[in-house]
C-alpha cells in the first residue's frame, strides 16, 4: 500500500454561527462544534483511507476562547499519522469575528478512526508522509499520542469492568 502526502487528506469547511447555534451566554453550543469536528474529521479519514470509517476515540476538545454568535469557524482535519488499521486526525478550529476579520485559534482535537471494510472489520490504511513543518511536528509527536490512547484505553475498559448495568431506576 503506497503511502500518501498528509495534504491529501485535508479538509476543510466554515460554519457561520447563528443565535440559534448558542447555548444562554450567547456562544457555541460545545456539543455541536463536537459533531462539526467529528463530521470533518471521519471526511479526512476516509480521503486518507478510501474506505468507510468509524470514530474509535476523541482525545479531548480543548476550548481555548468562546466562539460569538454572528462568528464564523473555519475547521481544519488531516491525517497526521497511522497504524495498520487506525489513523490519527488532527482537528484545528479557528473562529473569525465576520465584521473585524480578526482570527483566533478556538479550539483543537484529536481523534482516532478506523478504517472498516465492507465486510465489517478493520483494514489496514496507507502512511503518512509529513511535509509541512506543522504536519513534521504533529507526525513526530503522534506515537507518544498513540501509547497514551492505548493505555487510556486499558484503564477505561478496566474501569468498565467495575460497573453495574442495574436498572438506576430500580435502585
Amino acid at each position: 500500500m503506497e503511502a500518501k502526502k498528509i495534504s491529501e487528506s485535508r479538509s476543510v469547511t466554515s460554519i457561520h454561527v447563528l443565535p440559534n447555534d448558542t447555548n444562554n451566554h450567547g456562544t457555541f453550543f460545545g456539543g455541536k462544534l463536537m459533531m462539526y469536528v467529528d463530521n470533518i474529521g471521519a471526511i479526512a479519514a476516509m480521503r486518507h483511507a478510501r474506505q468507510n470509517v468509524v470514530t474509535a476515540s476523541i482525545d479531548s476538545v480543548d476550548f481555548l476562547v468562546p466562539i460569538k454568535a454572528g462568528s464564523s469557524v473555519c475547521l481544519e482535519a488531516m491525517v497526521t499519522w497511522t497504524h495498520r488499521t487506525s489513523m490519527e486526525v488532527f482537528v484545528k478550529i479557528v473562529t473569525e469575528d465576520l465584521l473585524t476579520g480578526e482570527r483566533q485559534l478556538c479550539t483543537t482535537s484529536f481523534l482516532t478512526f478506523v478504517a472498516i471494510g465492507e465486510d465489517g472489520k478493520a483494514q489496514p490504511v496507507p502512511k503518512v508522509i509529513p511535509e509541512s513543518e506543522e504536519e513534521k511536528a504533529l507526525y513526530e509527536s503522534a506515537e507518544k499520542r498513540y501509547l497514551h490512547r492505548k493505555e487510556r484505553k486499558n484503564n477505561t475498559k478496566d474501569f468498565a469492568s467495575k460497573l453495574t448495568l442495574d436498572k438506576p431506576w430500580e435502585r
